[in-house]
């Protein structure tokens, strides 16, 4: 039975920690976004995060959308800099087109840092994107 279950590919949806000036604050933060570049809408968006590796863990953190219209982006959470030492990982479920879509998003620990980013031309900020 469980092969019978269609399970759509999502494409077109990516994942970024983005290293950004803090107007409020005056200092740089990590924040997570999530960017749709499908010419679709996103509903009903639910992101599931948490940093872990073999010793820690962090608390889960739970975000939803109700809609990310086509081509756009969304802040989900501020990332303090002693998790980016860890697996970040989001799990995305959202639907488009009236089909139920999933995707676990992986940033492994220390990927995110000022020598590994680069200018993501769709936010045109500096960070790093998995899709």
């Amino acid at each position: 039975m469980k092969k019978d279950i269609k399970i759509p590919q999502v494409v077109d949806v990516f994942m970024a920690i983005v290293h950004e000036y803090n107007e409020v604050y005056k200092c740089f933060d990590w924040n997570a976004y999530i960017i749709n570049q499908q010419n679709n809408s996103l509903e009903m968006v639910m992101i599931v995060s948490k940093g872990f590796d073999e010793q820690k863990s962090t608390a889960v953190m739970r975000k939803t959308i109700e809609k990310l219209p086509a081509k756009s982006y969304a802040l989900i959470e501020m990332i303090p800099e002693e998790v980016l030492q860890l697996n970040n990982e989001f799990s995305v479920t959202f639907f488009s087109n009236n089909k139920l879509f999933d995707k676990t998003y992986l940033f492994p620990k220390n990927t995110a840092s000022e020598t590994t980013i680069e200018m993501i031309p769709f936010l045109n900020k500096k960070g790093i994107i998995v899709g």
